[in-house]
């Protein structure tokens, strides 16, 4: 049962043509068939292994829809998780360091949406304090010596990575100590520089005895010792969705080669044990998997990734390392329409006159025509027809009571209200008018 608040959320979200935050599951079309065995996955990386899965569809199959509906149901089993969006720019694949970074970033557990990282920390800390003091030898207000114990003991926790980035341990010590002082600046400066944030004082690395920034290799040490902060503080493990991998296409040659070597790393990085509590998850159109630019460039990646496609759908394996979304077709429009009426009409005082003027059939012909001003293509056309579903026609019979959808609304796309694909889509050179 969704809550009203919680409808709402979803409700707001789809107004403004985004992909909500929570609440997927109310809209999830086609991919229910994936839970059990993504769930047995989340499960195994639970129990201390590690994981990876390739995820294929076109645009407007909704892999991203697919990345936030697989993010909140590892959430919800205790994990944490993040989204990054791989491009030439910000975060290029094979520089690790700028994946790190946006990874911190929107770092998010059921508790905190997003940028959990320092409560993360935080709770750690709290969590090796009270290991600390269940022994009962130890006088708890005897700060000193509680700060020296927490210390040793993170020291232990963090062996095997401090051998290979010994930065890490050392920038969390001086956290604590500056903490435990009071000196809030130079704990919110040492906090920045571990979530891999550039342009960090020198006076504030001094106090850890660090310089400069982080770079590709510590990177992908402080990745593996934040693995074992959140294995340490309760959490089920790390699923990091890298979405839109498909941009290494556009890139330069030599950074598609090098971002195709570093997926390539980390695969089998991933299989060696590295990273023990990370499920790796990477969305991609076909022609990234299987187009001459793409993962077929670089023979040991395109054969870890291999799967044979040519089965019918209905019989697809997915524990395989790459599963493949169906596109949408008018069946899952009409679908996710329905589920979006019931959803929005669900308590509300004219719920009854919301199901009579937006019926199944109605939302049929509203979906046909948003898809049919798209040239046809009906796997763009989810993001359009659900922003004006909501906006444009449950809103307005909720607040006028003699609204009638069939009579007095007109179905108008503009580009400007498009996005790239979208527009791409759209079969006429304009589509200002479109009749329902």
């Amino acid at each position: 049962m969704i809550s009203a608040a919680r409808r709402e959320e979803i409700v707001s979200a789809l107004r403004r043509g985004t992909v909500p935050g929570a609440g997927l599951d109310a809209l999830a079309v086609g991919i229910e068939a994936l839970a059990p065995c993504l769930d047995e996955e989340l499960d195994s990386v639970a129990r201390g292994r590690a994981g990876f899965k390739a995820v294929r569809g076109e645009y407007g199959s909704g892999k991203t829809f697919f990345g936030r509906w697989l993010q909140e149901r590892a959430r919800a089993q205790g994990h944490v998780t993040s989204e990054v969006q791989i491009n030439e720019t910000e975060t290029p694949l094979h520089r690790l360091e700028t994946v790190y970074r946006r990874l911190v970033e929107h770092l998010s557990t059921a508790d905190t949406p997003q940028g959990a990282f320092r409560t993360v920390i935080d709770g750690w800390f709290f969590a090796l304090e009270q290991d600390v003091l269940a022994d009962e030898t130890l006088d708890a207000s005897d700060t000193a010596a509680l700060l020296d114990r927490t210390n040793a003991l993170m020291e232990a926790r963090l062996a095997s990575i401090s051998r290979a980035a010994p930065a890490f341990a050392a920038v969390l010590r001086a956290y604590r100590q500056a903490l435990a002082e009071g000196d809030m600046q130079i704990a919110d400066g040492l906090i920045a520089w571990l979530a891999g944030q550039p342009n960090v004082a020198a006076s504030v690395k001094r106090r850890a005895g660090i310089k400069g920034d982080l770079d590709h290799f510590a990177a992908a040490n402080f990745l593996a010792g934040l693995l074992t902060i959140l294995r340490d503080s309760g959490y089920s493990g790390l699923l990091l969705v890298l979405d839109e991998v498909e941009t290494l296409q556009r890139m330069r040659a030599d950074a598609r080669e090098k971002g195709l070597n570093a997926l390539r790393q980390w695969i089998d990085e991933i299989d060696a044990g590295r990273y023990p509590g990370l499920y790796l998850v990477i969305t991609g159109t076909p022609a990234f998997f299987d187009g001459p630019q793409g993962v077929q460039r670089l023979a040991p990646l395109a054969q870890r990734l291999h799967v044979d496609f040519g089965t019918d759908r209905r019989f697809d394996n997915p524990r395989a390392v790459q599963i493949r979304l169906a596109a949408f077709d008018q069946g899952s429009l009409l679908a996710v329409g329905r589920k979006v009426r019931d959803l929005y009409a669900a308590g509300r005082a004219c719920e009854e006159r919301l199901r009579r003027q937006a019926d199944d059939a109605y939302v049929e012909q509203l979906a046909r025509a948003v898809a049919g001003g798209l040239g046809g293509k009906v796997g763009v056309a989810p993001r359009l027809f659900l922003k004006k579903l909501v906006a444009d026609v449950l809103d307005r019979i909720e607040l006028h009571a003699d609204f009638d959808p069939r009579r007095h609304y007109q179905l108008t796309l503009v580009e400007r209200e498009m996005t790239v694909n979208e527009r791409a889509a759209a079969s006429a050179l304009s589509v200002d008018d479109i009749d329902l």
